[in-house]
């Protein structure tokens, strides 16, 4: 599909785009946060260094093909401010899960919105997956709202199943069809 990079997406104030070494602090301003991490089940960057093993992790997971995470960037200024990520991929039965983080500045603003719809443009076009999965946190009602606005369904509770900062947390399980994609964008 890929060979060497993920391609540019591009929507009306962000791209998504591949993040390189200059991305690093960018990628520290996000992952260090402990607001933004808050509900995902790895603890917040400690340093600039991790940042930089993150993005290596990236990069291996890319060669292997079984993660795909863009640098969310503004239009404006082509600053990261954020990442999309399509991870757990599964050829066979056409389905990926999504994960998604965002710099607390731009919280509000719509852009993960924007970011995400574009990214389910190639998810569903290009790649022709089937389904999108989504595994929030029952808390994250900021994200919660996010997946339902782009017509995520509720299919589960998943009672126990993750680790958060030390205490076991529930999880919400959301999908999203490629049909129900296409038939809400037909009718925009």
């Amino acid at each position: 599909m890929w060979k060497d990079r993920l391609p540019t997406i591009v929507a009306e104030r962000v791209r998504l785009r591949w993040l390189t070494p200059g991305d690093v602090d960018a990628l520290y301003d996000v992952f260090s946060d402990p607001d933004v991490m808050r509900y995902w089940s790895s603890p917040p960057l400690q340093d600039r260094e991790a940042a930089g093993r993150l993005l290596q992790q990236i990069r291996d997971h890319f060669e292997r093909r079984d993660l795909f995470q863009w640098g969310v960037a503004l239009s404006a200024d082509d600053r990261v401010i954020g990442t999309c990520t399509l991870c757990r991929l599964d050829a066979l039965n056409k389905r990926a899960e999504i994960g998604f983080a965002l710099g607390r500045a731009h919280w509000g603003h719509g852009y993960m919105s924007e970011a995400l719809e574009a990214l389910f443009g190639i998810a569903f076009d290009e790649m022709q997956l089937r389904r999108i999965e989504a595994d929030v946190d029952p808390r994250n009602e900021a994200s919660i709202r996010l997946l339902e606005r782009l017509g995520f369904e509720k299919e589960g509770h998943l009672r126990e199943r993750w680790l958060v900062n030390g205490g076991v947390q529930d999880a919400l399980f959301y999908g999203l069809l490629r049909r129900d994609w296409m038939r809400r964008k037909q009718n925009e």
